[in-house]
């Protein structure tokens, strides 16, 4: 046997969507539209940015973009960032294919674990989504989950904000209305990091925040790009365009506009401070023409994520992924659309993979629904995994010992390699069936969707998450108290 054949190897899945010559075409069209045709920046810094870069400016706000400028800035952003957690541990390198997965943000109705009823969401709901997504350890980062309607609007962000750095360690994933919500948020990410430069040396938080279609950036949205470059907080900056709404109907149409959107972002981001932390890519989603619904499983929109990643690959920039259901419920919908969704999306190599649990269109939260996915994503791991080829895995010797000519009884369960290997290579589940049927009846027959409702009850009745320091909660206490007063009758540019 030679050399080569005794190495080891590894056999995983791949995939790819696009080649280089349709991302070379993808590109040269949104450059075109940037120099040519423009977007419109409805913010004074943004516009100031642009301008001394040598972009020109045209009736006040419509802004046409080098190409140079354009590429300069590609050249600009980080290919990697690194996410911590609140203890300052590393959690997240946000870098080629590495693909994470987490919370949502901003779901105004959740499913009572109780009552099995959809209510309006309260603060509570982001309490327990955070506590639930702490204890799964498939879920990397948390966000707020539900849109809280029993806290005043204008500091909403920002109590959600206080309540998940309180039930998780994880990472944030988090939005803000504007500019002032978003420098009080800022501010207690520092007094939990232990100030400006260690918040700015290892970050726990993401903003998010988008421009609007077709090819706008709002002042307030402007406003939190620049905040952000300036002080070194990462900032998912994304564009969602409704194919045939907000967009041409067709999905490279759609597909360029929206990167047009998202490189102008990042341009006007990268020359405020150069080389400051964003995540790119964009949601093109198709807009059913029968019920003028936003269609979060459909699979057009696994198409414009997997282009999107692909470009975002050739530009080295990380990228997002997005994942949900248009099921109402916690029902055979909801598992089949977030199975192919997150799938999908690790086979893309999206980095940052956010709505994990999303239920209704992104209009619907549940804590079960969490549990579920965990389980979806472990599975998708072990797949993306592979499996290794070399001379112990391939076990020849063994099978020959146990072959009918050596071993008429074989027995491979009692083989020291069963006991080595079974562990790493066979995936278990934590709530899927693994039963006999009557082995199932005898337990109670429970179908999958109330398993995962038993198994968050259980997770919020018995897992604490660790505790801050209690200087600093009443350090942040005192923030949100400020923030009421400061924020009280604000309005916001979103």
């Amino acid at each position: 046997m030679g050399n080569d054949a005794r190495k080891s190897s590894v056999a995983r899945p791949r995939y790819r969507l696009l080649d280089d010559g349709q991302i070379e075409r993808i590109h040269a069209t949104t450059l075109k539209i940037l120099e040519e045709t423009g977007v419109r920046v409805a913010d004074p810094e943004g516009i100031r940015v642009l301008e001394e870069a040598g972009c020109a400016v045209e009736k006040e706000d419509i802004v046409r973009i080098p190409r140079g400028v354009v590429e300069a800035c590609i050249e600009s952003a980080p290919s990697r960032i690194d996410i911590y957690d609140r203890k300052g541990e590393p959690a997240m390198v946000l870098e080629g294919r590495n693909s994470y997965f987490g919370l949502g943000t901003d779901l105004p109705t959740t499913v009572d674990l109780e009552t099995g009823e959809a209510r309006r969401s309260v603060l509570q709901d982001v309490v327990n989504a955070a506590r639930v997504a702490d204890f799964c350890p498939n879920i990397d980062f948390i966000a707020s989950f539900a849109l809280p309607g029993d806290v005043p609007t204008n500091t909403m962000y920002v109590e959600c904000f206080k309540a998940e750095v309180e039930n998780s360690t994880k990472p944030i994933f988090f939005t803000a209305a504007g500019k002032d919500d978003l420098e009080y948020i800022a501010r207690m990410a520092r007094a939990v990091a232990g100030g400006m430069e260690a918040l700015r040396q290892k970050p726990f938080l993401i903003h998010y925040s988008e421009p609007v279609a077709p090819l706008t950036h709002s002042k307030g949205a402007v406003d939190k790009l620049l905040f952000c470059a300036e002080n070194g907080i990462p900032i998912c900056y994304i564009p969602t365009v409704l194919l045939g709404a907000s967009g041409p109907v067709t999905l490279a149409g759609g597909i360029t506009q929206a990167n047009a959107e998202a490189l102008s972002g990042i341009v006007m981001h990268q020359l405020k401070k150069g080389g400051a932390p964003i995540v790119s890519g964009w949601a093109v989603v198709p807009l059913d023409m029968k019920s003028m619904t936003y269609c979060y499983g459909s699979p057009e929109v696994r198409l414009t994520n997997a282009a999107f990643a692909d470009i975002y690959h050739h530009y080295e920039i990380p990228c997002w992924g997005i994942v949900g259901t248009d099921s109402h419920v916690l029902d055979q919908q909801a598992a089949m659309e977030h199975a192919f969704a997150e799938l999908l999306a690790a086979m893309d190599g999206a980095n940052l993979i956010h709505d994990v649990g999303y239920l209704g269109q992104g209009l619907l939260g549940s804590p079960a629904s969490i549990v579920m996915c965990d389980e979806i994503v472990s599975y998708i791991r072990r797949f993306m995994k592979g499996f290794e080829i070399s001379e112990e895995t391939l076990a020849l010797d063994l099978i020959d010992k146990n072959s009918p000519l050596k071993a008429p009884q074989a027995n491979f369960l009692a083989e020291r390699h069963t006991l080595k290997h079974f562990r790493t290579e066979i995936w278990r589940p934590a709530v899927c069936n693994r039963d006999m049927p009557d082995a199932w009846r005898k337990k109670g027959g429970k179908t999958y969707g109330q398993r995962v409702v038993e198994k968050a009850r259980e997770i919020l009745k018995h897992h604490s998450p660790a505790s801050l320091d209690p200087g600093v909660v009443k350090v942040l206490a005192a923030i949100v108290g400020e923030a009421r007063t400061g924020l009280e009758g604000k309005k916001f540019n979103a």
